[in-house]
């Protein structure tokens, strides 16, 4: 496979995995940004936590899709996240869905 063929795979995934989102993103109720990954959800319980003076955020998500271009399966129903970067969640108005 040439490096032309190997991005032109990447492209087509990227594209796929945009048009789910559009067709899914009505669906969900909360965007949920982190470092690492972008997700949709129907329930979002975010906490803060700390230990030994750092700072870190604790997500439950229920009834969610990930944004993640290699995994198969992106609709969870269950996700825990921790992270100790910002977390940005977003409640999404029915008005600010349609594409």
């Amino acid at each position: 496979m040439s490096a032309e063929d190997l991005e032109n795979y990447e492209t087509d995934q990227e594209l796929a995995l945009y048009r789910e989102y559009r067709d899914v993103v009505n669906l969900f109720s909360y965007v949920v940004e982190t470092e690492r990954r972008f997700y949709l959800a129907n329930h979002v319980d975010l906490q803060v936590r700390s230990a030994g003076g750092d700072v870190y955020f604790e997500l439950s998500l229920s009834d969610a899709w990930v944004w993640d271009v290699y995994r198969s399966a992106r609709f969870v129903k269950n996700v825990r996240v921790v992270t100790f970067k910002d977390v940005n969640v977003e409640e999404l108005a029915k008005a600010d869905l349609t594409m």
